[in-house]
């Protein structure tokens, strides 16, 4: 199927942004390219989360801004945001008692106005959002009788239920066994194939982050390390000066695309020969 051209353009300008006293980032540049698949990499506190909860106005910056299509997502009226932009946060909450079905159904909400009633349309979106995460057989179950793994699906069935353009989702794989990881990734590559969604997520495995990315940002140190296609990114030395660690880079088997293999202190140190 023919990817659908991309409509909307999410730029970071100097973007400060922090929490109390602490600033994460001081002047934050960046371009996220539309209609492809980026994923945000970096140890643990580098910011990653910060990023995403800014993009999605979620966190208000003291400098700077996020700008979609050229003006900036702060001023953007809520509903007009999120029927643009979509985001699953980290360790969402759901109402207490609520279904997969009703939880679902929530991501048509800014899609109906004060006099819209229900729709086909949103019937057929709910659906087709459950049917694509496999919680159709829990539609009826209530979300807090469920393991993590199934929580972790239904959330991203109310976040492809939104039908956004720009799908924001901070580690989406969470609470998820191998299998689910990567059929999430998949769904998440047929989105972007099949409807030109632009997708930016939060990911801690790199190599999964360079199998299904198109574009990797790295941070550290609240500041960009590197943005580009993985095998620009994902280096030798990228891992050791964001993570900290000896790698090797070989090609991928399956995908052909860069994978890391990991130096620890016991077999190997890291140096290269």
């Amino acid at each position: 199927m023919t990817t659908t051209p991309a409509r909307h353009s999410l730029v970071v300008e100097r973007l400060a942004v922090g929490y109390r006293d602490r600033l994460v980032f001081e002047s934050l540049d960046l371009l996220v390219p539309p209609g492809r698949i980026t994923a945000i990499v970096g140890a643990n506190a580098c910011g990653k989360s910060t990023l995403l909860r800014s993009m999605s106005r979620l966190l208000k910056p003291r400098g700077g801004q996020v700008l979609l299509d050229g003006a900036a997502v702060h001023r953007l009226p809520a509903k007009e945001l999120a029927r643009t932009m979509g985001l699953l946060p980290q360790a969402p909450i759901a109402p207490e008692g609520i279904t997969v079905a009703e939880l679902v159904g929530r991501g048509r909400h800014p899609h109906q106005g004060m006099f819209t009633r229900w729709s086909r349309e949103d019937d057929a979106a709910v659906a087709a959002a459950l049917d694509a995460t496999g919680t159709v057989d829990l539609a009826d179950r209530p979300v807090d009788e469920l393991s993590g793994g199934q929580r972790q699906r239904v959330w991203i069935a109310m976040a492809l239920a939104q039908q956004t353009d720009i799908l924001l989702l901070d580690e989406p794989t969470t609470f998820l066994d191998v299998s689910h990881q990567v059929e999430v990734l998949d769904l998440l590559t047929d989105l972007n194939h099949d409807r030109g969604t632009t997708v930016v997520m939060v990911l801690h495995d790199l190599n999964l982050a360079a199998r299904y990315a198109d574009h990797l940002i790295a941070l550290a140190d609240g500041r960009l390390h590197a943005a580009g296609p993985p095998y620009e990114v994902l280096t030798e030395d990228m891992v050791r000066a964001v993570f900290g660690i000896g790698s090797r880079i070989i090609t991928d088997p399956v995908s052909g695309r860069p994978l890391m293999l990991p130096m620890g202190r016991h077999g190997a140190n890291g140096d290269s020969p």
